[in-house]
């Protein structure tokens, strides 16, 4: 691509702008019928700046800014006809005098100067201009963009977020035991998450003793002793993660017995009475089965 000096942009951007005078528009139209390249760059700035004045609508003047534009330019009453002054008559022939030729400054590298200085000034304040009106424009555009005009108002973007469903969580297997004296009435009703392994203590008829409590006990040949799963509460439901430190063979497979203790349940670790109530887990709810894949 051509490379063009300072003077030749600037005389591209003026030319959009409609500042030139006669002889400088003459001069750019001539480069653009010769060189496609300079006749793009003024295009581009004819394109840049018609974005600002799509922005601007047209304002038609008072009445009054007309007749003070009249008065101005001294059109508000007819103008007297132009009479010259008289050229008055020497009365005696006079010699011409005899003048060493004048020498007359070369003065056209001032005038370049001048029009290179005029045009970059011009072209400053416009860009500055054209930097302000963008900077507008876009936060409009952000803002407000209704207020724009069709042609440079941003479109709306949609975009479609998939949102993925998870799938339910299968329920767990549930097991149960009722604790209970040997053909007694159920006392208490154990129930166990296969998932989580919690366990959780419904009271159903047992009534503790004064200063005594009831303690649970997890029995397995796997074992060397009972396990303790702690003091049954007072209120109806005791729930504890306690079964987590135990694989699933043995809690399935265990006895579930409840003794009497001291209050607050027994302060060595092992049950100091027979077990008065006693049970195994039963599964009550099977573990879902996974849908076959498609």
């Amino acid at each position: 691509m051509t490379a063009y000096s300072d003077d030749h942009i600037a005389l591209a951007a003026e030319y959009a702008l409609g500042t030139l005078d006669a002889d400088e528009r003459a001069q750019v139209e001539t480069m653009m019928s010769v060189d496609k390249h300079f006749s793009a760059m003024v295009e581009a700035w004819q394109h840049n700046l018609g974005v600002l004045n799509q922005m601007v609508g047209s304002v038609e003047p008072r009445p009054e800014v007309w007749d003070k534009i009249r008065t101005a330019a001294g059109l508000s009453e007819p103008q007297a006809p132009l009479v010259l002054p008289e050229t008055p008559q020497p009365l005696l022939p006079v010699a011409p005098e005899v003048t060493a030729p004048a020498q007359v400054a070369d003065t056209s590298n001032v005038v370049d100067l001048s029009a290179q200085v005029r045009r970059w000034r011009n072209v400053a304040s416009f860009a500055t201009a054209i930097a302000a009106a963008l900077v507008a424009m876009t936060a409009v555009g952000v803002y407000r963009p209704d207020l724009l005009p069709d042609s440079i108002r941003p479109k709306p973007r949609t975009q479609v977020v998939e949102v993925p469903t998870p799938s339910p969580t299968p329920p767990s297997a549930q097991y149960v035991a009722v604790l209970q004296k040997e053909g007694g009435s159920p006392a208490f009703i154990l129930t166990v998450d296969a998932a989580s392994k919690n366990l959780t203590v419904r009271k159903v008829g047992a009534a503790a003793e004064p200063g005594k409590s009831f303690e649970l006990w997890l029995i397995s040949d796997k074992l060397p002793r009972p396990r303790s799963l702690g003091v049954i509460g007072n209120d109806d439901f005791t729930t504890r993660p306690i079964l987590a430190a135990y694989d699933t063979d043995t809690i399935n497979t265990a006895t579930y017995a409840v003794t009497i203790e001291q209050a607050n349940g027994s302060p060595d670790g092992n049950p100091h009475s027979p077990p008065v109530f006693t049970g195994k887990l039963i599964e009550t709810v099977p573990p879902a089965v996974p849908a076959p894949a498609r």
